[in-house]
């Protein structure tokens, strides 16, 4: 693009309303108007001058304010939408996400999973929002950052006439003894704390310049913030998962590439008594049933030992035991251990005997463990009872074969085969509780439920998150940008020599009511005229 070269000699970028040098006016629509558009000090915005290339067209459409409130709001409103229901990570693990929503909140929860809202903050379009912001609010800030910063610095302290003009604040003083007068002022706007640059007889003072990056500094906080939101999602950066541990089992704790173990040796519950003296309490046990006081793990924590060699049974050297509460988490590492949740008496084994039908006589016992049920149980002397299916979580489908709904054992149920020196071929039985079918017509022999055996299960939140100082970063200079706007601000005073005459014109960025008193208090006693608000006298 053509530079525009103004009478000064400066030269300006294409686009330039105010010469950044002088301030002359370089646009002819502008010479009409009494009060001259001081924004970004009427420099040239890359997106209001080019727009030929595709990247043009990229940086303009980021640099609209308008382009990033919407991308905002959209933004908050899907954030919004993601909080109607649980997120996966947060619901039980019992049954999967497709059957869960369905069946906790019906339609809506079914259309929730169809629509890809239950996994919402790690999903695709989600993290192509945040990134628009970020991406806006760059383009936003250099689009306006760089001619502002550029224009304030290539600023001269005479100023031309027509710029002076056409400040808001303005004003003609005739004044018998000017030096006098002057240097009155200057000791008046050093009391100030105004920064002053003399040329030719002319002042500039300058105050609080530093105020006008504030929004840009919010800006950058607001980037930094993001980037530290988005590496949540780089592997490593951030963990959230819930681990179920039960009583007596050792289980290896995500995202710890198998480096670490948690043995679960009990899980304690204690519940308010009901005749506590506590009325608050006892109301609450008598609508409820039970509310728990305090609800723990005995847990111990095992590194692998360096000795294990792979594929064998890792050998685990214990780090420390420790009592597992609600708020007191096990850490270790980047890594932190809550208790938040608990399943009472889960199913665990299930004991059943051979029996003969007629005479009623046990053949032989067999113990199921639920969560890993063997192929075969040889019962000696020619009998034994092998597992045809096994459903954890039974139900009858639409066609009416039986399904699981999971993996968990809530409703158990078995196919089958008896075999026994009497029927060699082995006879076939569908087995759940208090349910017995035999599909092949009757047996002579059955299985004989004998008893089960339960177990508390204790649901542990392993929680990793290395983008906090990230996020700390910048939310705190995001606040430095909100400080440094909010209560400060930039004020520019110009006193010229014109013909024996003082002209006097100011601005500020904001609060233009204190900068007339501050004048005013500066002029007072000097014999210099304190300058009118063109605004207020356009209005009159």
């Amino acid at each position: 693009m053509k530079q525009v070269k103004c009478e000064c000699g400066h030269v300006n970028p294409h686009g330039t309303v105010l010469c950044e040098s002088c301030g002359r006016v370089l646009v002819e629509e502008e010479k009409s108007k009494k009060v001259v558009d001081m924004r970004y000090e009427g420099s040239a915005r890359r997106s209001q001058t080019y727009n030929k290339t595709i990247i043009d067209k990229i940086w303009n459409f980021f640099s609209s304010v308008k382009v990033g409130v919407t991308l905002i709001i959209i933004t908050l409103a899907a954030s919004a939408i993601g909080t109607i229901f649980p997120q996966e990570m947060y619901i039980p693990t019992t049954e999967p996400a497709s059957i869960y929503y369905e069946s906790q909140y019906g339609f809506l929860g079914k259309l929730y999973y169809v629509l890809g809202l239950h996994n919402l903050y790690s999903s695709w379009w989600y993290l192509v929002l945040i990134a628009s912001i970020g991406i806006s609010l760059v383009i936003c800030s250099l689009d306006r950052v760089i001619p502002l910063y550029r224009a304030l610095k290539n600023q001269k302290v005479s100023r031309h006439e027509g710029f002076l003009k056409r400040q808001r604040l303005f004003g003609i003083s005739k004044v018998d003894e000017l030096d006098h007068s002057y240097e009155l002022v200057k000791e008046k706007l050093e009391s100030k704390r105004y920064k002053i640059r003399e040329e030719n007889g002319d002042i500039l003072a300058e105050k609080g310049r530093f105020s006008r990056w504030g929004p840009y500094i919010n800006h950058i906080g607001l980037i930094i913030f993001l980037i530290g939101g988005m590496m949540r999602f780089v592997p490593g950066m951030y963990v959230d998962e819930l681990l179920w541990v039960r009583e007596g089992e050792t289980a290896v704790i995500p995202e710890t590439n198998g480096e670490y173990y948690l043995e679960n040796h009990k899980f304690v519950l204690e519940v308010y008594d009901k005749d506590s003296d506590n009325e608050a309490f006892a109301n609450a046990i008598e609508n409820n049933g039970m509310v728990a006081k305090n609800f723990q793990t005995d847990t111990t924590l095992y590194k692998k030992s360096a000795e294990t060699v792979a594929g064998e049974e890792p050998i685990l050297d214990k780090v420390e035991d420790y009592e597992l509460r609600v708020n007191e988490p096990l850490k270790f590492e980047q890594f932190a251990l809550y208790q938040q949740s608990y399943k009472l008496d889960e199913l665990n084994q299930m004991h059943f005997a051979l029996t003969n039908k007629e005479t009623n006589e046990a053949l032989g016992d067999l113990t199921i463990d639920l969560y890993n049920p063997q192929d075969e149980y040889d019962l000696g002397e020619g009998y034994k009872v092998e597992v045809l299916s096994y459903f954890p979580d039974f139900e009858f489908d639409e066609n009416s074969e039986p399904v699981t709904k999971s993996r968990i054992p809530n409703n158990p149920a078995f196919v089958f085969k008896m075999f026994t020196p009497e029927k060699p071929d082995g006879e076939v039985s569908f087995v759940a509780i208090k349910q017995t079918i035999e599909p092949f017509g009757d047996n002579d022999f059955k299985m004989t439920f004998k008893g089960v055996e339960t177990k508390n299960v204790s649901a542990i939140t392993v929680r990793k998150d290395l983008t906090l100082g990230i996020l700390a970063v910048g939310g705190f200079i995001f606040m430095i940008g909100v400080i440094q706007g909010a209560y400060w601000n930039h004020r520019r005073i110009w006193l010229r020599r014109v013909d024996g005459e003082v002209w006097v014109a100011g601005h500020t960025n904001k609060n233009w009511h204190g900068l007339k008193r501050e004048i005013t208090g500066i002029l007072q006693g000097t014999g210099i005229e304190e300058p009118k608000d063109q605004l207020d006298e356009k209005e009159k």
